[in-house]
């Protein structure tokens, strides 16, 4: 491809990505809503930690500090990874609410560059959302990262986000396939991940089918990871195979999400269920 091509496509791409922060400002109030939503989840988990001790779990071996840490971290990593994937399905479905989806299709860019333009966007968000949340946590919880190994969890941060833009394609499917259920099914794909993938426990207390089913869940290693460079300071070497296996699963699920999107972009084209009715 030469960079006379390339280059529009970029401005393309970056373009998306601006008319997604444009809606985010437009519906600025609601996003604030949204915020205080997640500020308050992840604060709930961080007293239901502290509370534990008045339950008598903080005598014995058990490090009440470290749960705190292990479900906070959970609660925040969470907040960002679903944030990224449902800013995505959203995108679809407020597009087809406005009337703008065909004219979107319609565009000669390439789709991959259209899905890109709006997963850069939910990225950002999602990672400026999240640092919010985080200092109001180590604000009232006191957290203590001096231990941690900041760098490599960061790294294992910025492999889970290819297999994440994979898992964001294919939920933005939804919404074509059933412009009716299709964002509540958004809603059950997103609580799926939630039960396997070890956000608050570990995955040896998920019974063995879903155990199985949480060890191909990007999101598993990506918290894994990314706790143990927290909690255990583990540092870019001990990393290795877990990002090893998220850039992995991103080279086959982009790919893959990209092929299904055509495909139910195609389809929802040949049944008219792009147009808005209602």
């Amino acid at each position: 491809m030469s960079i006379a091509t390339r280059h529009p496509e970029l401005n393309a791409m970056f373009g998306f990505a601006e008319r997604s922060l444009h809606s985010v400002r437009r519906y600025w109030v609601w996003e604030v809503v949204w915020l205080f939503y997640s500020m308050v989840s992840v604060l709930s988990i961080g007293f239901l930690a502290s509370g534990l001790g008045t339950l008598g779990a903080a005598g014995g071996s058990f490090d009440l500090h470290r749960a705190q840490l292990y479900l906070l971290i959970g609660s925040l990593l969470w907040g960002y990874l679903s944030l990224v994937f449902m800013e995505a399905a959203f995108a679809i479905a407020w597009e087809r609410w406005e009337g703008t989806i065909e004219y979107t299709f319609m565009a000669p860019i390439r789709r991959l560059t259209h899905l890109m333009g709006i997963c850069l966007f939910a990225i950002g968000y999602g990672l400026v959302r999240t640092f919010v949340v985080l200092l109001v946590a180590i604000a009232m919880f006191n957290l203590d990262f001096s231990h941690a190994n900041i760098g490599a969890a960061l790294a294992v941060l910025a492999a889970s986000t290819l297999p994440l833009i994979g898992l964001a394609i294919f939920t933005s499917v939804l919404p074509m396939v059933s412009p009716q259920k299709g964002e509540q099914m958004s809603f059950a794909v997103q609580g799926f991940l939630l039960l396997v993938s070890g956000v608050y426990y570990p995955l040896t207390v998920l019974p063995l089918p879903l155990r199985l089913v949480g060890y191909a869940s990007p999101l598993t290693y990506a918290l894994d990871g990314i706790r143990k460079s927290l909690l255990d300071g583990a540092g870019l070497r001990a990393e290795l195979p877990a990002i090893a296996i998220l850039l992995g699963m991103g080279a086959v699920m982009i790919p893959g999400a990209v092929w299904v999107f055509g495909w139910a972009e195609r389809r929802a084209k040949r049944l008219g269920l792009l147009k808005r009715s209602g």
